[in-house]
């Protein structure tokens, strides 16, 4: 036997494999079931969203940043407003900053639930997925009755939102609160600290504070490597100031700091902050008067180059605009969580077992859109 000799094979997984979590495409080497290689392979779903920006004015391309994370649009919507009304010299009436928040933290905890639910599929356990998807609904519920769409929402406008919150809304909210964070304990007992689950997450492809920073990753994948930063609190804008909330990190409470335990457990905790920072909008939304849209159909930013970025559910979301002072800009480069995440894939894969390699692709929270844009 210590004259056989192995030769690699190579492997596809994807582009539609049902864990790749989009259509990505890995290219394997592999020696039975160890990971000697993985390297993705992107393109599949490009669109050209930011060339067709450049010939678009402003306020028409927001219906397009829907597509650049459809699981989080919402958010998506909020940074590009943000950049065009910070240079812009747009204002936002305080009822539309308290909806933006609001309608924000919902879409985060419902791309959360997609992240943590597909997160339990992909090991096996289907039915803490359908709990997740269970709560989804919910926030779909709200935010359709809100703007009227459920993935693709196009609620946020330069200058405010485009609709006020329907009477009852406010109350739905809260009892939606007040079910959803006993509903969080119950997917804890099911699923976060099952022993088979924390067994399979632990340990697993730990990525340390120096790698996170040195792949340029965001969000829960860097702040469960220990890195306390978050753009509603260290990078600011709208009315997250007036917020109270905690920032977690990871702690290594199953493993070691920056396992594939670490990033799930820390968008289950980012969920509860979500919780809280909503209740306190809600609080601020009842009290606050007037109108919720500064509409303004000709907008031109001043000649120059211009970065903002806005912390959405897959971490920094940030857009780079260059302006010549008319109605369009001259050219738009978005900067994504998922894409920065995909970089560090083929360093965290390579000596893992191809179940592993699953574990890591659903902790990092992948969403193909993001990707190729």
């Amino acid at each position: 036997m210590a004259e056989v000799k192995t030769d690699l094979m190579t492997l596809n997984m994807g582009p539609v494999h049902p864990s790749t979590h989009g259509v990505i495409r890995f290219v394997l080497q592999t020696d039975g079931e160890i990971i000697h290689r993985c390297v993705p392979d992107i393109g599949y779903l490009h669109r050209s969203i930011e060339k067709i920006a450049e010939n678009l004015e402003y306020y028409q391309f927001m219906p397009f940043t829907d597509r650049v994370d459809y699981v989080a649009a919402i958010n998506a919507n909020l940074g590009w407003a943000v950049a065009v009304e910070r240079f812009g010299g747009i204002e936002v009436p305080e009822r539309g900053e308290w909806l933006r928040i609001i309608s924000a933290e919902l879409v985060r905890i419902g791309s959360h639930l997609v992240a943590v639910g597909s997160n339990s599929g992909d090991m096996g356990a289907v039915t803490p997925f359908l709990h997740a998807l269970r709560e989804r609904e919910v926030t779909n519920d709200l935010i359709e009755e809100l703007c009227g769409a459920r993935l693709t929402h196009n609620y946020i406008r330069i200058g405010g939102v485009s609709f006020d919150a329907p009477t009852g809304w406010i109350d739905k909210c809260k009892r939606f609160l007040d079910n959803f964070e006993p509903a969080l304990d119950e997917f804890d007992r099911l699923l976060t600290f099952n022993k088979i689950f924390r067994h399979r997450l632990g340990n697993v492809a730990v990525i340390t504070e120096r790698d996170a920073k040195d792949f340029g990753l965001v969000g829960p994948n860097l702040r469960g490597s220990g890195v306390r930063w978050d753009c509603r609190k260290d990078d600011t804008y709208g009315l997250y100031p007036e917020m109270k909330f905690e920032v977690p990190v990871g702690e290594g409470l199953m493993g070691t700091v920056g396992d594939c335990w670490d990033r799930f457990w820390l968008r289950i905790q980012e969920m509860r902050q979500s919780v809280h920072i909503i209740r306190q909008a809600l609080d601020r939304l009842e009290a606050a008067t007037g109108s919720v849209w500064n509409e303004k159909r000709v907008i031109k930013l001043p000649e120059g180059e211009y970065y903002v970025r806005t912390e959405s559910a897959r971490g920094e979301m940030g857009y780079y605009i260059v302006s010549d002072g008319g109605k369009l800009p001259v050219r738009v480069k978005i900067r994504t969580g998922s894409f920065s995440a995909m970089s560090i894939i083929e360093k965290l894969a390579r000596g893992v077992m191809i179940a592993d390699l699953v574990a890591i692709i659903a902790s990092l929270d992948i969403v193909a859109p993001e990707i190729d844009r």
